[in-house]
């Protein structure tokens, strides 16, 4: 056996810089892939991963630490631009004030918090400052995927990304100010400084961003750029902005691309859905990448060595930071009891602060190594207080390496801490629901409102929309969740809410209605659970140019896949919908038997679990309720 990991040992040494990334962006897919699988936040495996890795190889080994931080500090840069490109103000609309104190008021109280807890556990006063400005971040790479296995009220959604895109590049120009600060009084010199520090910070990033984002939005409207450059084009804008704003002001890089992508994000008529999808995708292979290299670098010996005090550093950041900082901060706004308690435990740690920690071990031995080299070029006194500085800035140094497990221990507790948690909480406050199983369905037709009776009896979410308001009377009349609106309106695809649904059916009897529907849908509930009619065209067996091309329409619902008159040809033929149990005693041949052929299989309900059926559905034989529309010889 150790024969064995010593060839694996030698292999992984040997590895070059693109094998070396070849297996990160493998390992980093597959932790995804199966955290989506098991409903795990990807973080947790990504970290797993990305620790056991880096006991064969580290990237400083590979890449080299300059390489590593300049890749580490661009892929933060996407990171936020894409994440602020999702922001809209429209999603805050009535939440100015509670947005505005989450990124002013709530950091700095969690800020002068952090630092004492950390103070108290033993850290100088220097590096208790930083810890505490690198902690108030939580970050999209955390929130992003627990809202979307989520799904809460739109307004705790926004709430919460609006305050972890925005706080991130704050996080990181507050933890570069404490560090100028700490050089500054080592040198000598005035902390005064750091205020004109700070508004240079601001004035370039809010130049850089707007500016570069009107142009960008002069040359869309011009289409002065072709479709199938947009993607690249805002990419490489967002990274050029990033590199030439920090060379111009240290770290103002992230406040600039946040801007960017909150102004282009919100500008009028500015169609950048592929934009936001090119970059959405880019930011998950980012994201898997950063986590598995950065924690590829901790040793688990320093982890274990931090653990104890990690312990009770978690405990405050949960139990006594967070809610407080969060129920001060929030005093007086329009934010509800439930939705300030759901905040108060829900602040779990990313990628902004794993980079930013890693870093800045690395800044302060920069800053340690420029000072013993001034050191060795002066001479008397000057050299003698230059070489003492250097020591004393070499110590810091030495001392900051220590942040960095500590930050991996507090990003590991605080996603498992609320990743595993925050579901059954959220739905205790009637936030969220912590495993979505309900259907929307679009349009009014008499089979939609027997079938959501039928499933509401279950317990199971069911909301039906329709824009003509006559349509949905019945659905009224049975108690059944309605809302009247366009399926395709700005205000159903941005505003409607979708707390515990998972699935939609679109049956209108418009077929380009359904399939738009379905596709645009797709992008909130995922491109498995939408679902739409049998169209009239490929359900007579038209010619080829007559039938909807196959990426244009979703999967076809229901066994055998029946059209829109169809279906209300059956009603009218007094079919009916009927909940059937299937039991190793009267199986699903057994059902078909009875029932005939002629009937339709909508659903299973298996627990907790609704499954939509489609041609290709494999229905179990027992062991579920099978939701079917049965005729009306079959009764009895």
């Amino acid at each position: 056996m150790d024969i064995l990991w010593q060839a694996v040992t030698d292999a992984m040494a040997g590895l070059n810089p693109a094998a070396y990334l070849a297996l990160v962006l493998v390992v980093a897919s597959a932790c995804q892939w199966a955290a989506w699988q098991l409903r795990v936040p990807s973080i947790l495996l990504l970290l797993i991963a990305g620790f056991g890795l880096g006991q064969l190889v580290t990237p400083d080994a590979v890449l080299g630490r300059e390489v590593l931080f300049g890749a580490v500090t661009l892929a933060v840069g996407i990171i936020l631009f894409e994440g602020s490109m999702t922001l809209r103000f429209r999603d805050v609309r009535g939440l100015g004030r509670p947005v505005l104190r989450l990124f002013t008021v709530t950091p700095l109280i969690a800020w002068a918090m952090i630092t004492a807890a950390a103070w108290l556990l033993g850290f100088p006063l220097e590096l208790a400052l930083l810890v505490g400005a690198i902690l108030i971040v939580t970050g999209p790479t955390v929130i992003a995927p627990i809202l979307r296995m989520l799904r809460p009220t739109r307004r705790v959604a926004a709430l919460l990304k609006w305050e972890g895109i925005v706080v991130d590049p704050i996080g990181a120009i507050l933890a570069v100010l404490v560090f100028q600060g700490v050089l500054l009084v080592r040198e000598g010199q005035l902390v005064p400084l750091l205020i004109g520090s700070l508004a240079l910070t601001i004035v370039v990033a809010v130049v850089i961003g707007l500016g570069l984002g009107w142009v960008l939005e002069q040359l869309m409207r011009r289409h002065a750029i072709p479709d199938f450059l947009h993607g690249v084009v805002f990419l490489a804008a967002a990274v050029g902005a990033l590199v030439a704003s920090n060379a111009i002001q240290s770290e103002s890089g992230l406040l600039t691309v946040t801007i960017l992508g909150i102004y282009l994000g919100n500008r009028p008529k500015l169609h950048l859905r592929h934009v936001e999808e090119f970059t959405e995708h880019l930011q998950v292979l980012l994201v898997g990448a950063l986590f598995v290299m950065l924690a590829g670098r901790i040793a688990p010996d320093a982890v274990a060595a931090i653990a104890p005090q990690g312990l009770i550093f978690v405990a405050i950041l949960v139990f006594i930071v967070r809610p407080v900082s969060i129920l001060v901060g929030l005093w007086g706004t329009p934010v509800t009891r439930q939705e300030r308690t759901l905040l108060s435990f829900m602040a779990p740690r990313g990628i902004v602060a794993a980079a930013i920690a890693s870093i800045f071990g690395l800044e302060f031995l920069h800053a340690a190594e420029r000072t013993a080299q001034a050191a060795a070029q002066a001479s008397g006194d000057e050299a003698e207080a230059l070489q003492v500085r250097a020591d004393s800035l070499m110590d810091l140094a030495t001392q900051a390496e220590s942040l960095v497990p500590l930050v991996f221990f507090v990003i590991v507790c605080t996603v498992a801490i609320y990743g595993l948690g925050v579901g059954r909480l959220a739905e205790r406050l009637g936030l969220a629901t912590g495993s979505p199983q309900g259907v929307v369905f679009v349009g009014g037709a008499p089979w939609m409102v027997e079938a959501a009776k039928v499933l509401d009896e279950e317990k199971v979410t069911t909301t039906l929309v329709s824009s003509d308001y006559a349509k949905l009377a019945g659905a009224r009349q049975a108690g059944l969740r309605t809302v009247t609106a366009n399926i395709l309106s700005d205000y159903a695809v941005k505003d409607m809410e979708l707390p515990g649904i998972k699935s939609l059916i679109a049956g209108t009897s418009d077929d380009e209605m359904n399939a738009t529907a379905a596709r645009e849908f797709a992008h909130v509930l995922g491109r498995a659970n939408v679902y739409q009619l049998a169209r009239t065209d490929e359900g007579h067996g038209g010619p080829t140019r007559t039938k909807a091309a196959p990426h244009l329409s979703a999967r076809h619902c229901f066994q055998p896949a029946r059209t829109h008159d169809e279906l209300n040809e059956l009603i009218e033929n007094g079919f009916t919908m009927k909940r059937t149990k299937l039991t190793k005693e009267f199986t699903l041949d057994d059902f078909r038997a009875r029932r005939g052929e002629d009937a339709v299989l909508m659903f299973t309900l298996n627990g907790g679990d609704v499954t939509v059926l489609t041609p290709e559905s494999t229905v179990p034989q027992d062991g579920v309720t099978l939701i079917s529309l049965v005729p009306p010889e079959a009764e009895g």
